[in-house]
C-alpha cells in the first residue's frame, strides 16, 4: 500500500512539473472524481474515517479550485463556476453527515460535466488561455 502511494504520489508531482494551466485544473478535476468515488466506496463499506478523509479531499480540491478563479477575465462565467463549487461544497457537508449517496451521485455528475468540458479545451483552443489564476 505505502509504495502504490509513493508511485501515485511521484506521478502527480510529475505531472504537475510539467503541465500547462489547463492541465493543472484537468488534474484537479481528476482527483475529485477520484476523491467522490472513493469516498462512495467508503460509505458503502461504512468506513467512517476513510468516507471523511475522501471528503475532507475533495472539498480541498474544490477549495482549491475557487481560488483559481479569475473574476475580473472570466465574468459571468468565473461568477457561475464559483456559484457551483459553493453549492457543491454544502451538498458534501450533507454526504459527510448523513452518507447520501444520492447527493454524492448528483455532485459527481455536475463536477464530471464540467471535467469533461476542461478535457476538450486543449482541442477547441489551442493558443486560448483561460481566465484563471494558479497560485503556487
Amino acid at each position: 500500500m505505502r509504495a502504490s502511494t509513493m508511485y501515485a504520489d511521484v506521478q502527480v508531482q510529475t505531472g504537475v512539473s510539467g503541465a500547462d494551466s489547463v492541465r493543472l485544473i484537468q488534474m484537479l478535476f481528476d482527483g475529485l472524481l477520484e476523491s467522490f468515488s472513493i469516498a462512495r466506496g467508503h460509505i458503502e463499506r461504512k468506513e467512517i474515517q476513510g468516507r471523511s478523509e475522501a471528503i475532507d479531499r475533495a472539498n480541498r480540491i474544490i477549495l482549491g479550485l475557487q481560488t483559481a478563479l479569475d473574476f475580473e477575465k472570466g465574468g459571468e462565467l468565473a461568477q457561475n463556476l464559483n456559484e457551483l463549487y459553493a453549492y457543491v461544497l454544502r451538498r458534501l457537508m450533507q454526504v459527510n453527515l448523513k452518507n447520501d449517496l444520492d447527493v454524492l451521485s448528483e455532485v459527481h455528475g455536475l463536477m464530471e460535466d464540467i471535467a469533461k468540458a476542461w478535457s476538450t479545451l486543449p482541442q477547441t483552443t489551442r493558443n486560448y488561455t483561460p481566465h484563471l489564476r494558479i497560485v503556487n
